[in-house]
């Protein structure tokens, strides 16, 4: 079908072309033959009268005109999904959707496995694929690659609906048996010590950032993959790690954990949802976003939080 001399349908192809900057790829995603989609760019370049594309390798490199096409058509073909093909109405109990959401282990471990227990119960057919956090998750928000982004919100761009879920507050963490936790810790001992990191590609977590923005660079002796993986890899050393105190208390029964106030001004943040401007009216995403809401309301402050944000219980402890 054309509208003003363009093959609708071409728009399609130009989509998958500049997602997956690579011919046979893009063909296999929207069911074309390689053939087919070779006549497709070829019909494109003649129409935008530029190359759109470059090859370099087996990838294609966009040019200046095709990077300015590539989100509009992106938002136009998202616009015509929610708007008008996936307008019917939403039941939860029959819906097979599929969500795609960008958050950390620690968000998964505190507060998702609630909602996924949940959505269990009452959208049986609902699934979730999880995503650690990416190097440009706003991109993806914005291409509509994803449905949401569970994140620190300091971390979110404008441009897309923001929502706050619940507040957390960072501590410094270590084995028990590490003695320089036995005293307070001071920012000048905090920035000596060796330290475990999570690491998530290219983004940075709340701690990391707070120090680059000041120009400070910790000892990192240990990167690991997630924050779940931090407490054992503490397990007999002297090093510490900063994290989130609610992840905190869920591994505290399983290993022998000591704690510290975190000797940084910057140590409480706000984890946030972030979703596509055009899904403000799409059902499915209503509904999603209202149970993250309603399990968000319910949970309760780490246990025994004082105004220093310290568990008691939780602090060092003399061995005596």
């Amino acid at each position: 079908m054309r509208f003003k001399g363009l093959d609708l349908n071409l728009l399609v192809a130009l989509d998958a072309l500049t997602t997956e900057r690579k011919l046979t790829a893009a063909a296999r995603s929207i069911n074309l033959s390689q053939p087919a989609m070779s006549a497709a760019v070829a019909r494109l370049r003649a129409y935008f009268r530029d190359e759109l594309f470059t090859m370099v390798g087996r990838e294609l490199i966009l040019t200046p005109r095709a990077e300015r096409l590539a989100p509009v058509v992106r938002e136009a073909l998202l616009h015509i999904q929610f708007s008008i093909i996936e307008w019917d109405h939403f039941n939860p109990a029959q819906s097979h959707r599929r969500f795609r959401i960008i958050l950390s282990d620690h968000v998964t471990l505190v507060f998702f496995e609630k909602i996924v227990e949940r959505v269990a119960r009452e959208a049986p057919s609902i699934s979730f694929e999880l995503l650690p956090p990416a190097d440009e998750p706003c991109k993806l928000l914005r291409r509509g690659d994803v449905d949401l982004l569970i994140l620190p919100e300091i971390f979110m761009s404008g441009g897309q609906p923001i929502a706050a879920l619940f507040d957390e507050t960072l501590v410094c963490v270590g084995c028990r048996t590490n003695k320089q936790l036995e005293q307070p810790l001071t920012f000048e001992k905090y920035m000596s010590m060796g330290h475990v990191a999570a690491k998530f590609g290219n983004a940075r977590n709340v701690d990391e950032w707070y120090l680059l923005e000041h120009g400070l660079r910790r000892r990192i002796e240990v990167v690991v993959q997630g924050f779940s993986m931090i407490p054992p890899v503490l397990s007999g050393t002297d090093r510490i790690a900063t994290i989130p105190l609610r992840l905190v208390e869920h591994f505290a029964k399983r290993f022998p954990l000591r704690i510290a106030e975190l000797p940084l001004p910057f140590s409480a943040f706000t984890v946030a949802m972030q979703w596509p401007a055009l899904h403000n009216s799409d059902p499915a995403s209503i509904w999603m976003r209202e149970i993250l809401k309603q399990e968000a309301s319910g949970m309760t402050s780490p246990r025994g939080m004082g105004d220093c944000g310290i568990d008691a219980r939780l602090l060092p402890q003399s061995d005596s």
